[in-house]
């Protein structure tokens, strides 16, 4: 192949990835996010700056602190500027360098706090997901196709017991059951003190042990939810009139429940897996902080209650960020499971 033959196959290949809806669809919905991220940006710093007081406050009541040096971290932190400038100097560092500013409290940048964190929580909320549709999904189908039986009379009855149980409820009961059943379940921290010590698989148990507790008092809340939204879809979908043909065809019951009604009531559980692994991000504080779980939802809740600027802001955008790339990832999802629907559609 010459050198031009080379060149016209690659600019053709080129042209033809350009061209793909599902290329031009996710950098409109990148654009669009770019917006969402600078709007809400915005708003989370004129929210923040309408609250009273300030980090500098706090510090104020120290006596041992004199008032030139509250002076100086002021303008070390650009304090004294007022906050549109404040937010502009924010912004320009944030799109030129990636760099979401200085931690007043931790005297560190606020990517590499939470780039620390950042494993831990979604370790956890993966573990989570994974956790709960495993349990809730199979639930769901079996509550709707017993539907109105004993057993699905009793999912009923625990899904909407779970669904108004308070999640701190829950990781109090299962601190609780752990403090009775010690040393066989950890209540605290992600590893052992002997962490260190351990080979490479003895370190990996080590971590999935500790990771059993608050990552049930994650799902055992949520997975209430998720079971009757697949029962709810799975009925609407075998009331259809295809799926009564396919019955009448003499397809065995499982092929009709598992392969034509199934796949036709998941759209709305991909849609919903895109919400629920942000919020599981942002919600994870109530497992870490009960857990001693060093994850982003302890950190932020410091930073809240320190009023420490920038690591709030920065973990704000993160957490929309993460929303919407899990509602484009669902997106995606929905047009690989179902092919006749249309990204522009959605």
């Amino acid at each position: 192949m010459s050198v031009f033959a080379a060149l016209r196959w690659g600019e053709t290949r080129m042209g033809r990835f350009l061209s793909n809806e599902t290329l031009l669809y996710v950098l409109k919905r990148l654009l669009q996010g770019a917006l969402t991220l600078l709007l809400t940006s915005l708003l989370s710093f004129i929210i923040i700056q309408l609250a009273p007081g300030s980090y500098l406050d706090a510090l104020q009541q120290n006596p041992r602190i004199s008032p030139e040096t509250l002076q100086e971290l002021k303008v070390q932190f650009g304090l004294d500027q007022p906050w549109y400038v404040q937010y502009w100097r924010w912004l320009v560092q944030v799109v030129t360098q990636l760099n979401f500013g200085q931690s007043f409290v931790y005297n560190r940048s606020v990517v590499s706090l939470l780039w620390e964190r950042v494993p831990a929580t979604l370790l956890l909320a993966l573990s989570s997901i994974l956790v709960t549709w495993s349990i809730a999904i199979p639930l769901g189908i079996f509550g709707a196709v017993k539907q109105n039986t004993l057993w699905d009379q009793v999912l009923r009855f625990f899904s909407y017991l779970g669904q108004g149980f308070p999640s701190f409820i829950a990781a109090i009961l299962l601190l609780f059951v752990a403090q009775n059943a010690a040393p066989l379940l950890p209540v605290g921290n992600m590893t052992s003190l002997e962490f260190n010590d351990f080979t490479v698989p003895q370190k990996i148990f080590d971590i999935l042990w500790h990771l059993i507790l608050p990552t049930l008092a994650l799902s055992l809340t949520s997975f209430a939810g998720l079971q009757r939204l697949t029962r709810g879809q799975l009925l609407d979908v075998l009331r259809q009139d295809y799926i009564q043909t396919a019955r009448a065809k003499g397809l065995p019951e499982n092929r009709v429940i598992y392969v034509h009604a199934l796949r036709n009531a998941v759209n709305p559980l991909i849609t919903l897996l895109g919400f629920e692994f942000a919020s599981l991000l942002s919600g994870a504080f109530i497992a870490e902080f009960f857990f001693n779980w060093p994850g982003l939802g302890r950190l932020i809740l410091q930073a809240v209650t320190a009023q420490d600027l920038y690591l709030v802001m920065g973990s704000l955008i993160m957490g929309a960020a993460l929303l919407i790339l899990g509602n484009l990832l669902a997106d995606i999802l929905l047009k690989f499971v179902d092919p006749r629907i249309k990204l522009e559609d959605l």
